[in-house]
Parts: structure tokens; C-alpha cells; sequence
């Protein structure tokens, strides 16, 4: 067998390997062997023929065929084994030659991460702060949600409740027709399609309203982008909200009671302040992964980017099939080839994988490990939140198969090393010991961080108003919701998410 190197670098190396008759022998025998007991051939037991007569009769290149599929990477292991080398992803093997097997290999190898001195990073973290405006508008929504709807005689305005019946034709096709369906307007409805709820205020009891509604170009499903859709709405019925008055008494009708609104407001104020205190740590973890990040330097092969990329286009293949779409028709629609697709891409493909490993090598370099049984532990944790006996049989099924397990340690291994990452940053982690596992194999709980570390999905929530976020946690389930007639709306499915039209 020869080997030679045909180009190599920090990040990647390629070999071109040829073998000769006597390297191919063992493989060509050991498909000689399974192919033979699948041969009817005259004058021989079925599995009985000697290798010579199978050969004159499928021929040495179809034995040779079926043996390049262990032939090959055995062939490559070894290779690699003898010198030393450790592929970072499955390498991409190229035939050149048949008789003799010659093929090419590119091995993308570990990439190299230099975090710099990230131990000197200095940052502090922003306190979480909740003002009485917050809490004001909390129990303002309580009061909403408390609040029956009743009929009023005026033209309809933004959070009104209406009784609709909705018709919308676009090329003179009808699109959508709704009758004696609820719909609540408001400005940030986006659905059936943008502005429709803006059409609605002013709106008369029992009186038609037709209007025009043209589609912005950049509405996501492009069947409708651009298109003009001629609407007829008549409200059967209009209603508002009459607010409770926000008193002691209406403190105790909220969720299972309060004493007062004294006690209400302070309820509120400790679910928000916990909200914002964990929205703090997550920003404050972002923001730190993102000054070490940086500063880091990554050296990442082509290979390894081009891999990111074709796996970002499956994940993006995925979701289009939800919303009943394929890849060639979306770059259809946007007007770009695949590889101008997958170009865009590598951007993000590389945030990725820079993020990925510069936090495996900030584990790595802090001895941080998770052990299989932190890993069972935190599954425990998770049954014991499962109230359902049935449930927790299932769950637990499912939580100890292997696969599963190791997800859970690479999440406790990401929380993990955020956490150290974060008392270093503050400068409180030059007295403390790193934490390690015992039996723990470092090698093992480093190999896969998750890609997108849970701190860093949060802190990147496109939600422009922080405040929101966490009123809207603080009031949930704490009071009777809207009626179910206030939840839907025409093929609209509306309360505040407005209408959706219902053709494919």
C-alpha cells in the first residue's frame, strides 16, 4: 500500500491512498465468502463453489465492488491509526482508481481553539430592577382577564370583542369566509394578513364594511406576497370589557385567593423580580460568551464549515415541510440557487461551530466534567415534577435510554460551564476549586456541547420589550381566562392573533 500527502494543514489533511492486489486480497475473500452462499451455481452445493468459479461467474470487479464498502474505511482507519491521526467529522473519501483501489481522503482534524486570556475578563452584571409601573400593568391584565365582556352601542374599537362575519376574495378566488366568528383587533395583529385589524376600528354594529387590503411583498408565505384581497366584514355584535375596580375584594378572586391587594401586588412583584432576575443571568451569560468569544481564535476547515452549512439546510428543509413547502420551491420563490443558499449560510454555520467549541475548550481547560450519575440525578429531579404516576414509568423509559443521557450530561456540562465562566468574569472563581467529577471521563463529557448553549437561545429573544416578557409570566394562570368565544375568530382563530385565511 502507498500513502502520500497531498496538501496539509492545521486544519485539514489530504491523503491520497493506493493499494495493491495483495492489500485487496482479505477484502475480496471476505465478499467472496458472503457472496457465495447467495449463488446457485450448477454442479455446486449452494455456499460449496470455490472462489475461482464464483469469480468467472459474477466476475472479480463485482466482488471487488462489494468489498469497497469495508475495504475502504479499514483500509482508511488504519491509515490513520498508524499516524496518529484523529478526524474531526466522518472524513470525505473520493475514488480515483478501481483496479488497483486507489482513493482520496480529506480528514478535517480537531480545530484549534486559543481562548486567549479569558481569565482576565472584568464584567459586571445588571441588576434586575422591577418598577410599580410593571406591577400595574400585571394587575391591569388581571383585571382584564377577570373582567366578563359586555355589549356596548358605539363604533368598534382596538380591543373590542366582535362578533364577525368575514368574507375575503383574492383573484376571485374566495380565501376566506367566516360567519358569526370572534375576533379581537388590535394594532400588532398580524393575521389573516397585516392591517386587516386596523380596517376593523370604526366599525358599526350591523353595518358592511368592504376595504381593500394589499399584502406587504415581504409576507412569508409567497403565494399571497404582493396580492390585493378584497374584504367585506359586518360586525354582528360588538362588546368591551368592564374592568373590576382594583380593591381588596378583587385581590381575593384572583387565582386562589389573596388578602388584600397588598398582598397581590406583592405576589406580583416577587414572580417579576424572579422573571427578571433569571432574564439578567441569561443576558449577563450572552454577553460573556460573547466578549470571550471575541477575543478567541478558531481555525476551522472548510470541511467542517461545509458540513454546518448542509446541516443547517436540513434544519431549514424541516421547518419549510411544516408550513407544507420544500427547498427547491422556497429558493423558487426568493429567487436563489442552492448554492447562493447555502453561501449565505456559512455566516451562521460559523457562529456555530466557533460558539460550540470554544465553550467545549473553556470545559476543557477548566476540568469541568459531568458524570453519568449527575445525569441521573437531574432525571430524577425532572420525574419528581411529573405528578402522574403512568407518567413518570414513561418518562423514565425514555430518560435513561443511553442517547438521552448523554444529552442531559452535555446540558449540565453547557450550564456548568457557564456558570464558571460567569464567577470568572466577576472575579469570584480565583478561590474557588474547579469542579470536576472523579470517575467522570473528561474526554467523554467534553466530546459535544450543545450547539446552542440554553443561555444564549434566551438572551437572543427577538422580543423588543423585556417588560413584557415577564409580566406575561407573572400573570399566568392566576385568574379565570377570556370565555372561549373570545379565543376564536374568523378562520381567523383570533383573540389577540387576529384572523388567518384558510386557503392552502
Amino acid at each position: 500500500m502507498k500513502v502520500t500527502t497531498e496538501s496539509s494543514s492545521p486544519t485539514e489533511i489530504i491523503l491520497n491512498i493506493a493499494l495493491d492486489a495483495a492489500d485487496e486480497e482479505p477484502f475480496v475473500d471476505r465478499s467472496y465468502r458472503r457472496t457465495v452462499g447467495n449463488l446457485a451455481i450448477p454442479g455446486f452445493r449452494k455456499g460449496k463453489a470455490p472462489r475461482s468459479i464464483v469469480e468467472s461467474h459474477v466476475g472479480r470487479q463485482a466482488l471487488l465492488r462489494e468489498a469497497l464498502d469495508y475495504m475502504i474505511p479499514e483500509t482508511l482507519n488504519r491509515v490513520m491509526q498508524e499516524r496518529e491521526l484523529r478526524a474531526f467529522i466522518e472524513p470525505q473519501v473520493e475514488m480515483l482508481e478501481w483496479e488497483p483501489v486507489s482513493f482520496k481522503a480529506v480528514i478535517a482534524l480537531e480545530p484549534a481553539v486559543d481562548l486567549g486570556d479569558f481569565r482576565q475578563l472584568r464584567l459586571e452584571k445588571t441588576p434586575a430592577t422591577i418598577s410599580d409601573e410593571q406591577i400595574d400593568r400585571v394587575i391591569d391584565r388581571l383585571r382584564r382577564e377577570a373582567a366578563p365582556w359586555e355589549p356596548v352601542s358605539r363604533p368598534a374599537q382596538f380591543g373590542d370583542l366582535l362578533t364577525l362575519d368575514v368574507r375575503g376574495v383574492m383573484d376571485e378566488v374566495e380565501i376566506i369566509n367566516d360567519s358569526a366568528v370572534d375576533f379581537i383587533p388590535h394594532p400588532e395583529n398580524v393575521l389573516p394578513f397585516p392591517g386587516f385589524a386596523q380596517h376593523l376600528e370604526g366599525l358599526l354594529e350591523g353595518v358592511a364594511k368592504d376595504f381593500i387590503l394589499v399584502i406587504p411583498e415581504d409576507y412569508p408565505r409567497p403565494e399571497f406576497a404582493g396580492k390585493a384581497v378584497s374584504f367585506q366584514a359586518t360586525a354582528l355584535a360588538i362588546k368591551e370589557k368592564n374592568l373590576p375596580a382594583a380593591d381588596d375584594e378583587f385581590a381575593k378572586g384572583v387565582g386562589e385567593g389573596y388578602a388584600d391587594m397588598a398582598a397581590l401586588r406583592a405576589e406580583m412583584f416577587a414572580r417579576l423580580n424572579s422573571d427578571a432576575e433569571a432574564q439578567a443571568e441569561r443576558a449577563f451569560q450572552e454577553r460573556t460568551l460573547a466578549a470571550v468569544l471575541e477575543q478567541a481564535t478558531v481555525d476551522l476547515s472548510d470541511l467542517v464549515i461545509g458540513r454546518e452549512v448542509q446541516g443547517i439546510v436540513e434544519e431549514r428543509e424541516r421547518m419549510l415541510r411544516q408550513q407544507r413547502l420544500d427547498l427547491e420551491s422556497y429558493l423558487g420563490y426568493v429567487g436563489k440557487t442552492p448554492q447562493e443558499f447555502q453561501e449565505e449560510l456559512r455566516p451562521e454555520a460559523v457562529a456555530r461551530l466557533r460558539r460550540t467549541l470554544v465553550m467545549r475548550q473553556l470545559a476543557k481547560e477548566e476540568a469541568i466534567a459531568v458524570t453519568l450519575e449527575e445525569a441521573q440525578a437531574e432525571v430524577e429531579e425532572m420525574l419528581l415534577e411529573e405528578a402522574a404516576e403512568e407518567n413518570r414509568d414513561a418518562m423514565r423509559r425514555t430518560l435513561y435510554a443511553e442517547e438521552n443521557l448523554v444529552s442531559i450530561q452535555n446540558a449540565i456540562l453547557t450550564r456548568k460551564t457557564m456558570e464558571r465562566l460567569t464567577a470568572i468574569v466577576q472575579g469570584l472563581a480565583e478561590t474557588e476549586e474547579t469542579e470536576t467529577g472523579a470517575d467522570a471521563d473528561p474526554e467523554m463529557a467534553t466530546a459535544e456541547l450543545e450547539t446552542e448553549p440554553a443561555a444564549a437561545a434566551a438572551a437572543s429573544d427577538p422580543n423588543p420589550n423585556p417588560e413584557t416578557e415577564l409580566e406575561t409570566a407573572a400573570a399566568t394562570a392566576t385568574v379565570e381566562t377570556e370565555p372561549a368565544a373570545a379565543a376564536s375568530a374568523p378562520e381567523t382563530q383570533g383573540n389577540d392573533e387576529g384572523a388567518k385565511p384558510d386557503a392552502d
